[in-house]
Formats: structure tokens, C-alpha cells, sequence
């Protein structure tokens, strides 16, 4: 039978010198195998383990729920924040009353690649906003996701390096692994209608997308904030405010400073 992979979370009670070779022992004697053990808060533990059968899992959860120097307080398969919390030491931090909303600062970039990739190597449509000020970081965060995921990206629209609006693809880009990045500032500023035909034409898609600044791009397009599967806002510090008219002072400029490229 298949092994299958399940996440263990558990708050300790009362610390003790081989509290956790204690786990490690029943867990063995139920031959329950650990993939992945870390602490994924303070006075809290993560695993992630392998079991041949949901059986040997009830009675592992009968077990620790009799044990007094433990809490458990997760078991169950494994989701994404969760395997990110064993590999991270720490939860991604995510908005109460938005679950689709997960908020990182500019520290946590190793970890905001790592998730945003995580995310690009799952099948189909997937959409994806990004909110953040300028130079935060959230271009190259997304450039980087793409390389850790094995994927091509192509901008639709950004301010990277040069200002970048294109109104057609290539054949060989109307492909459903490439990941495209569009930025809802820059597509509102310089749109056309060629422009924006082929960002529906994108949207279409069974691919992944992510658009920078998608409020700004729900503002202009037939889309709601509602049709985006993750929204994702990478600021400086925790306090700090994401507002937009920095951003199009900036993208205005862009232009002029640096020059554009038009496709």
C-alpha cells in the first residue's frame, strides 16, 4: 500500500530533556515514518510523516491525546502552509478575515519565493495579485519564484527594466506551462486596445498569472478582486501602508528616464 503523508503540529506543555525522542519512539512503534521535523513557532513542533494506513494515524491521535506534556494541535493532510512552516520554522502570516490573503515583509523574500513556487508548480489556472510599493521587491520575487518552479515567464507588463507593453505574443509563447506577469499600473497607463485584447486573450488561459497591483487592475478591467485564487502583499516593515499614488508617479517617470519597449 502507498504511503501517505500527513502533518503532526503539537504545543509543549512541559519541556523536558527527551520529550521529542519520546514522540520519535511511539511514532516508530507505529511505524509511522518522520519526513520533516521543525519548530514552526514558539513552544510549537511540526512534522510531517508517512503512514501506510489512516488506522495507524487514530491511534497515534488516541495516543497524544492522552500524553500531558504535549498539546496536539494539528493532524491532519498536509497543506501548503504547512509544509512551508516545517521547512520555514515559522507560519506564513495570513489575513483573518481574508484566508486568500498572505502578507510577508521584505525579510521574508527566501520564503515568499519558496511559497510562490510551490504554488506555479500546481496544474492550471491559477491567478495571483501582488500589492506592495515600489522597489519592494515583488518583480524580482515573482522572476525568481518562475526559475525555483522550472518555469518561463514572460511580462506582459512591467517596469523591470524598461517600461514594457506588449500587444501580441509569438506562437511559441502561447504556452499553457509559461507563467505571464502583468502589471495593473502600467497596463491602465499605456493600455491600447491591442493591449488589452490580449490580456483577456491571457486571461483565458489555463495557465498561471500574476498581476502586480491588482486592485488597480480590477478598477479598470470586467474582473473582481473575487476571481484571484491568492492575493499576496510584500511590504518593508508590517506597518506599512500600500498606497497607490507613489506608484504612478513612478510609472510615470519610467517611461521618460528609461525608455519603453513596445511590442
Amino acid at each position: 500500500m502507498e504511503k501517505k503523508e500527513w502533518y503532526l503540529e503539537y504545543e509543549i506543555q512541559k519541556n523536558r530533556p527527551g520529550l521529542l525522542g519520546d514522540i520519535s519512539s511511539l511514532l516508530g512503534m507505529l511505524s509511522i515514518n518522520i519526513v520533516t521535523i521543525n519548530g514552526v513557532d514558539e513552544g510549537r513542533r511540526g512534522m510531517l510523516l508517512l503512514a501506510r494506513s489512516d488506522e495507524q494515524i487514530v491511534r497515534l491521535e488516541l495516543i497524544l491525546r492522552t500524553m500531558d506534556t504535549i498539546q496536539m494541535t494539528k493532524l491532519r493532510e498536509p497543506k501548503l502552509r504547512d509544509r512551508m512552516a516545517v521547512r520555514h520554522g515559522r507560519y506564513i502570516q495570513r489575513d483573518a478575515d481574508d484566508k486568500k490573503t498572505f502578507r510577508f515583509i521584505r525579510d521574508e523574500l527566501g520564503l515568499l519565493v519558496d511559497f510562490m513556487a510551490e504554488l506555479y508548480k500546481q496544474d492550471g489556472h491559477k491567478l495571483i495579485g501582488i500589492r506592495g510599493l515600489p522597489r519592494v521587491g515583488k518583480t524580482e520575487s515573482i522572476v525568481a519564484a518562475s526559475v525555483c518552479a522550472n518555469k518561463k515567464w514572460l511580462f506582459v507588463s512591467s517596469t523591470l527594466l524598461k517600461q514594457t507593453v506588449r500587444d501580441k505574443l509569438i506562437p511559441d509563447e502561447y504556452n499553457e506551462n509559461n507563467l505571464f506577469i502583468i502589471d495593473g499600473v502600467v497596463s491602465t497607463q499605456r493600455a491600447s486596445d491591442k493591449h488589452w485584447q490580449l490580456v483577456r486573450e491571457i486571461m483565458r488561459m489555463p495557465s498561471i498569472k500574476v498581476i502586480e497591483h491588482p486592485d488597480i487592475f480590477v478598477q479598470n478591467t470586467e474582473y473582481s478582486i473575487d476571481d484571484f485564487d491568492y492575493i499576496i502583499e510584500l511590504r518593508h516593515d508590517p506597518d506599512e501602508e500600500i498606497t497607490y499614488e507613489l506608484m504612478y508617479k513612478n510609472t510615470m517617470f519610467s517611461g521618460s528616464d528609461f525608455g519603453e519597449f513596445d511590442f
